[in-house]
């Protein structure tokens, strides 16, 4: 399990990327560029990191499931995840 401050702080982050990214764009696009670094250094969609929804875990993400590896797999085996099977040949 994640640290709860990580967790509240890329929480906090995306916040602050939706919030801008509009305006972010806009800049972007007239070439305003002083402008753009006035804005918060959090405002910026790469400052951004995967988590897993469950743990916290910045390691191991599945994009499509949006978990780490570990909780997919435990989701996976107890059959909470619909479709996913355990592989045997």
């Amino acid at each position: 399990m994640a640290r709860k401050s990580l967790i509240a702080r890329e929480k906090k982050r995306a916040k602050l990327v939706a919030k801008y990214a509009d305006l972010r764009k806009k800049l972007k696009e007239e070439g305003r560029w002083e402008e753009l670094d006035k804005l918060p250094k959090n405002s910026s969609a790469v400052r951004l990191h995967n988590r897993c929804q469950l743990t916290g875990r910045p390691k191991g993400y599945i994009r499509h499931f949006g978990l780490c590896r570990l909780a997919f797999r435990k989701m996976a085996l107890e059959g909470k995840i619909p479709g996913i099977t355990k592989a045997s040949w």
